[in-house]
């Protein structure tokens, strides 16, 4: 089951398009279940999202105009009910109002896991709870954008030939790293040049951060106080100003799960560079990961957010994401 959207209107200054899939390649399951998720509200507070893996449109109330928010999330389907968890936390992120600054949308986003932790509980049989990455940007008018991010999907950006991380994983390569064990190279390599399933935090979940043997309910946020200094740079709460050259992917971790992360991402640019809008660049990205996808490819839930800023002569007439 594939949902793509390009009805979105987000004015003058961006192009955004979202797409979503439950498996790419010819050793996609017919009836994979899309435990992903995303949401998308333009800057109308039209919202678009998934609902039992099905595209729905809703209007949001008194959502201020040019305000906007993108979000991608990975439900754990190794703990159960991944797909519930993400769609519970898309629900929640239909409730809380624009905001404005960090400190709000990082306050309300831990009031929700903290709810949903309550409402979900935990399994009676395995004893795990249900978690979701969320990884997201808060897109106010005329300011740098908010980004909150949990979990291992990441926020790429593309410049010409260069395939950025804006994110850090929270994987256990990362809390190694955090304890002095993990060198620079070694925390690239396992993160961004190999394939590993494994998680240290998610919402709803909690995190292992704070202590590897056991799992805490609170959100761990990762940042300079707790980064080692190469990933300084990379606080999971921040403000970032849009590049207007850039292109801006929010992925699922889908996309790079294969024998070779780095040279499939390099490839990503050509794809880009050819297309004249948002919707045929994540159009590009899925036809290429369907027809010609990456060798040793493991099969899972594919959801991309491209967004693209508008560079002044693109936006001499309001520009909706075609």
């Amino acid at each position: 089951m594939t949902t793509a959207t390009s009805s979105l209107d987000f004015g003058p200054c961006l192009d955004v398009s979202v797409h979503s899939s439950a498996g790419a390649g010819a050793g996609a399951p017919p009836h994979l279940e899309n435990q992903d998720n995303y949401l998308v509200i333009d800057s109308t507070g039209s919202a678009v999202f998934l609902r039992e893996q099905a595209g729905q449109r809703q209007q949001v109330a008194n959502w201020p105009a040019g305000h906007g928010r993108v979000a991608v999330l990975d439900g754990m389907g190794g703990h159960g009910r991944g797909r519930e968890a993400a769609e519970a936390v898309v629900a929640g992120l239909l409730e809380i109002p624009a905001c404005q600054t960090l400190h709000e949308l990082s306050a309300r986003l831990d009031l929700l896991h903290g709810q949903l932790q309550r409402h979900f509980g935990c399994d009676p049989v395995t004893g795990k709870r249900p978690g979701t990455t969320l990884t997201m940007l808060e897109l106010r008018f005329g300011k740098p954008a908010l980004l909150y991010h949990v979990g291992d999907s990441r926020l790429y950006e593309l410049i010409d030939a260069h395939v950025t991380p804006m994110t850090v994983d929270h994987v256990p390569a990362t809390a190694f790293a955090m304890g002095g064990l993990l060198g620079e190279h070694e925390w690239w390599q396992q993160v961004h040049g190999e394939h590993r399933s494994q998680i240290s935090q998610a919402f709803i979940l909690g995190n292992a951060f704070a202590n590897p043997a056991e799992l805490a309910d609170d959100l761990y946020e990762l940042s300079p106080r707790n980064l080692p200094p190469y990933l300084y740079h990379l606080p999971d709460r921040r403000a970032l100003e849009l590049d207007p050259r850039a292109v801006y992917l929010l992925a699922s971790d889908g996309f790079w799960a294969c024998a070779d992360p780095r040279a499939w991402l390099a490839r990503w640019p050509g794809l880009f560079s050819a297309q004249d809008s948002a919707h045929a660049m994540s159009a590009a990205l899925f036809a290429e990961m369907h027809s010609n996808p990456p060798p040793e490819l493991h099969i899972d839930n594919l959801t991309a957010i491209v967004l693209r800023p508008l560079r002044h002569d693109e936006t001499a007439a309001p520009l909706t994401a075609r």
